[in-house]
């Protein structure tokens, strides 16, 4: 009689979960004839909007850039001529200095970056849409580096120059700059700062977004609406 019992309960167990294996992959099915192509434009802008609003907001934080993984350094030639300005009186700590004032210029600058992003996100087609959705695991971040950097770039530039001058850096590298000049026989140096720490700024600012792409491709706990989790199913279940 026992046997007899366990046959049949690994019998309606085994037919329970084939049922519910059946169920979940009509579920995926309909979710997936359910989306319309205004579902999956949608769905993907939020999760881009999404993501560029914590990023910008993170780098916008104070030491959003400078105790991050996308602090900006200086270039190696500039790196040469703080070892020089060590020895003199007032220039020995110059590094330092100069490298927390233009990471405070970049983040005074990063909020500029999401209403520039949001009004590429809106201008997306339904085809820019499917092709990042099933495109590489940085699809979203290499269209929007493509038809945001330049603008980007005219929007930045002069908030960096604004936001170095609040934080009196390129006074302070200008000054550390005419100092190194007057050493006998050094290579004469441009003391502008302005360009690098935009491009950099903006390089940081598409690292950023690159990884809140990434993650919420990747971890479905970020996929906070239903509508994210519908469109990124169909991506999940690419082949």
């Amino acid at each position: 009689m026992f046997k007899k019992l366990s046959i049949l309960l690994i019998a309606t167990t085994c037919t329970l979960t084939a049922c519910d294996q059946l169920q979940q992959a009509a579920t995926t099915v309909l979710t997936q004839q359910a989306l319309s192509n205004e579902d999956i434009g949608n769905g993907l802008k939020s999760a881009l909007e999404i993501g560029i609003g914590k990023g910008a907001e993170a780098l916008s934080q104070k030491g959003g850039y400078f105790n991050s993984a996308y602090k900006i350094l200086l270039p190696s030639e500039a790196r040469q001529i703080t070892e020089k300005l060590k020895v003199i009186p007032g220039f020995n700590k110059v590094e330092d200095i100069i490298l927390e004032k233009i990471n405070a210029g970049a983040e005074d600058a990063a909020s500029k970056a999401k209403p520039i992003f949001v009004s590429a996100i809106k201008q997306m087609t339904f085809s820019d849409a499917m092709n990042i959705l099933m495109g590489d695991k940085n699809a979203a971040t290499q269209y929007l580096k493509r038809t945001t950097y330049d603008q980007l770039y005219q929007a930045f530039s002069p908030t960096i120059v604004q936001s170095l001058d609040k934080f009196d850096a390129r006074k302070y590298w200008g000054d550390a700059i005419t100092a190194y000049n007057k050493i006998p026989l050094v290579k004469k140096a441009n003391p502008s700062l302005d360009d690098y720490v935009t491009r950099e700024a903006l390089n940081g600012l598409f690292s950023m977004v690159e990884e809140k792409e990434r993650a919420i491709r990747t971890n479905p706990a970020e996929r906070i609406t239903d509508l994210l989790r519908k469109v990124f199913a169909k991506q999940d279940n690419k082949q």
